[in-house]
């Protein structure tokens, strides 16, 4: 818990701004080296952006089953970080990125690419 209190990394911030942009490959590698290196929550914490990041990647690229597996697996990582985690809503990420895998399941892969764009999870900072 306490390693989610942390002041975050520049790297972060970076990732942050790379996954707001849309920029989800761009993202997946600057937390990649984040993530290496780490243990416990903080791993799980970097993972699962991760993995959400790469998981809109294969959306955009008409990937349904990369999405959806990765949605899933990063929100599992997700699930064991402490909220808020180095200044991340993680509650609301977890929530967009339900809220966007169940329109994803729902339109399925013929219809994957009418998901609404602006139901894509957004990385929030809390004040």
């Amino acid at each position: 818990m306490q390693r989610c209190r942390e002041v975050p990394p520049d790297e972060l911030q970076k990732a942050i701004d790379e996954f707001n942009s849309g920029d989800w490959f761009e993202c997946h590698e600057t937390l990649e080296e984040l993530w290496v290196g780490e243990k416990g929550e903080l791993r799980d914490f970097y993972q699962g952006v991760l993995q959400i990041a790469v998981a809109l990647h294969h959306w955009r690229n008409g990937n349904f089953k990369g999405a959806a597996t990765l949605l899933k697996g990063g929100s599992d990582c997700l699930r064991r970080v402490s909220q808020p985690c180095q200044g991340v809503d993680v509650a609301r990420l977890l929530a967009e990125t339900g809220l966007f895998r169940e329109e994803l399941l729902a339109a399925g892969e013929e219809r994957m690419s009418e998901v609404a764009g602006g139901l894509v999870p957004k990385l929030h900072r809390n004040a």
